[in-house]
């Protein structure tokens, strides 16, 4: 870069302004640079003295006591690039035109930069390793450099450029949890001196609609009304300067007054008005009235159910015509313990082509072509790159497999492996038109009340597109289970029916209802229970608990060929969230997969295009149903039978006789029985010990009832 002979200003100028706005020896200062809008600097002619000279001035005008921070932003995760600490290149910002000197600081003899692989800083100076020595993986918020640079008193300094640039005001705003700027998950690979790790970060970007955007006046005009912003002018630009803890202040004071204050505004639903942005296909469900199993199916399988999507919320739409349904729904971005709530995905479009243009299939053909939550692409690929991003069924040859990228960043496509072996070209064009967009998670339930708060719930997942074993079919017998009991009045324990986008929303439910978790007595998840394999029982993380028993007992009497297993041997699903630490509700799962020792498991058609109606015929699921009542029915009746007897019952005297010589096996059963009543167990629990059916054991303790001999707590 040429300088010409007109100067606007001096080293001395520039140094004398910093120090006019307040920087002394020994400040720690962060410094936001765009020199080049304030004029040409005397006696340089090239970009490198103009670096040298703005290197000289920073350093002179902190001392050697103080620290110098430069943003050297990369972005390199929003990108989906590998970032290196010590290498990648500073791509600017949007306040900066003048990259050569970042790039010049960065490179600096004793300047180390933070691992943020989106914003980092460069620092140089005795405070530089405190504020970036072991980060949280955030480029804002707690414990943050911002929050560093704050807690040791730093000043920010703008030279240039306008001090609502400085993205200090970015960390206040996640801190004060303004609704234009939400949470987002960016994953990728560090390399640190020479080391590689794979890090997840958490980048509180805006909603992409122009009320979000950044609001470039108000509050540097308050920060220069209340008199906490410094400035100096210097050649054709000004020199501003303010204390972190004051600009803190008056940032938090201004949002506090008006949320949308440091935004463009005006104020509005963004969720609408991202929807309006994005305006992607929308989708309209009819069902009739008390539809059947079969014809919600029908209506429902087809449509792209991904985990937040218009498709998945017009299925749930058409449920909540069915029964009483509340629709519960968590903003993009909410923190929900450690998982952060997903952006809404959109796919307008996705094929592959030929280089000669024969399209070779498409997202219109079948929405399992195109990963959920792909990425957008629009390229020429060779057959390598491309087959690096193309996945198929691992079993069956002709299927089109469902894959899934909702927290790695990354663009894909799916075809059969029939397709794939086809694809000999060196070549080919690739095309992926999908975006994300601000929303809500939603999850569905349905309360039947009891006479307890004491509640069971159920669950099953509704999102995955195209297909319906995983998991429409749990879908619509829980919707058959809920109509059943809504007809009940007599019911110990309230039955609440969540219906979720897997394991996402089910983390969301909880974390915004813990207070429900103490009246959760346990569950059951139903998923994958078309299928034409017996029952499977998943206990609970515990194993033994009230509702394991009950279940269980339930289960061996109508499924005769059912089996059981230990928490996370037979499927992983939902229960998972409600068993976890901190949580530990006792979530049992009901499926028809095959053991996991099966080559076919969980069963062959899984997470493909063939999961379709003719794998989950009614007669099934019905079956299923019934199964799930019978199930709740031995819970609701699994009462403590206490005695009201002392010694060994006479039962003669109450004409309770089973000849010993004739039924030794029924003798004995009745003694075992009332040997075990003394109001410390349930019917459950002696039906297990006994190792009889619940029913059996419920019979003959209803006779002793019934005489008079034992009562129920």
């Amino acid at each position: 870069m040429m300088i010409a002979s007109q100067w606007d200003y001096t080293r001395a100028d520039l140094l004398n302004g910093i120090q006019n706005v307040g920087i002394e020896h020994g400040d720690t200062v962060y410094f936001h640079v765009c020199i080049d809008t304030l004029g040409q600097p005397e006696g340089c002619t090239t970009s490198e003295e103009v670096c040298e000279m703005l290197m000289g001035v920073l350093q002179e005008a902190v001392g050697p006591d103080g620290t110098i921070l430069i943003p050297t932003y990369t972005f390199t995760f929003c990108r989906q690039q590998m970032f290196d600490v010590q290498n990648t290149p500073t791509a600017g910002g949007p306040w900066s035109t003048f990259s050569d000197f970042l790039e010049y600081f960065r490179k600096s003899p004793g300047v180390i930069r933070s691992g943020d692989p989106i914003h980092s800083v460069a620092g140089l100076g005795p405070n530089a390793e405190l504020l970036f020595k072991d980060l949280p993986h955030t480029c804002f918020g707690a414990d943050s450099v911002h929050q560093r640079l704050m807690g040791i008193g730093g000043k920010i300094v703008t030279l240039g450029v306008g001090l609502h640039e400085a993205t200090f005001q970015h960390h206040v705003e996640e801190l004060v949890g303004v609704p234009f700027r939400f949470k987002k998950l960016f994953t990728g690979y560090i390399r640190d001196n020479g080391k590689m790790r794979k890090e997840g970060w958490l980048y509180n970007v805006h909603v992409l609609v122009d009320n979000a955007m950044l609001g470039k006046g108000p509050l540097e005009q308050k920060a220069r009304e209340t008199g906490i912003c410094h400035a100096a002018q210097v050649g054709c630009g000004e020199i501003l300067s303010v204390k972190t803890q004051d600009y803190y202040n008056l940032i938090t004071s201004e949002l506090a007054n008006d949320i949308w204050f440091s935004a463009a505004g005006p104020a509005g639903d963004l969720v609408a008005l991202d929807k309006a942005r994005v305006a992607g296909p929308e989708y309209s469900v009819s069902l009739p009235e008390n539809a059947t199993m079969a014809e919600i199916i029908d209506e429902l399988w087809t449509l792209p159910r991904d985990i937040v999507s218009e498709g998945y919320d017009a299925a749930l739409q058409a449920l909540a015509t069915q029964v009483p349904m509340t629709i519960h729904e968590y903003k993009t971005g909410m923190e929900a313990w450690s998982w952060i709530i997903p952006e809404k995905w959109t796919c307008y479009e996705a094929y592959l082509e030929t280089m000669d243009g024969e399209r070779l299939f498409s997202y219109a053909d079948h929405p399992l072509h195109v990963v959920s939550y792909s990425l957008p692409f629009d390229g020429v690929v060779t057959r390598k790159e491309l087959f690096d991003h193309l996945h198929v069924h691992p079993i069956i040859s002709d299927a089109i497999p469902f894959q899934f990228k909702y927290y790695e960043r990354d663009w894909g496509l799916c075809c059969s492996k029939d397709l794939k072996d086809t694809l000999n070209d060196e070549k080919y064009r690739v095309v992926i038109r999908t975006t994300f967009s601000y929303s809500t998670l939603k999850v569905g339930e349905v309360v039947v009340h009891g006479a307890s708060d004491e509640c069971i719930v159920l669950c099953t997942h509704l999102c995955h597109p195209h297909m319906v074993n995983d998991d429409l079919s749990g879908v619509v017998v829980g919707i058959d289970v809920m109509r059943e009991l809504l007809k009940k009045r007599d019911l110990r324990y309230t039955y609440r029916f969540l219906i979720v986008p897997e394991t996402i929303g089910s983390v969301a439910y909880l974390s915004q209802n813990e207070n429900l978790i103490p009246t959760m007595k346990g569950g059951l998840f139903l998923e994958m229970v078309g299928l034409e394999n017996p029952h499977a029982l998943q206990l609970s993380f515990d194993g033994n608990t009230e509702v394991d028993q009950c279940f269980t007992l339930a289960m061996k009497k109508h499924d005769y060929s059912a089996w059981t297993g230990a928490f996370r041997t037979i499927i992983g699903n939902d229960e998972r969230q409600f068993n976890a630490p901190g949580v530990r509700v006792p979530m049992l799962s009901l499926s028809r997969v095959l053991p996991s020792s099966a080559p076919n498991s969980p069963y062959p058609q899984y997470h493909s295009s063939h999961d379709t109606p003719d794998t989950a015929p009614l007669r099934r699921l019905e079956d299923t149903r019934d199964l799930v009542l019978e199930m709740i029915d031995a819970l609701e009746n699994n009462l403590t039978p206490v005695n009201n007897f002392k010694g060994e019952a006479f039962c003669s005297r109450y004409g309770i006789h089973i000849d010993a010589y004739a039924n030794p096996e029924g003798n004995r059963a009745l003694f075992d029985i009332m040997f075990l009543i003394d109001g410390t167990r349930t019917i459950a629990e002696i039906a297990n010990t006994c190792g009889i059916s619940f029913d059996s054991a419920k019979q003959t303790i209803d006779i002793l009832v019934h005489n008079g001999l034992v009562s129920y707590a």
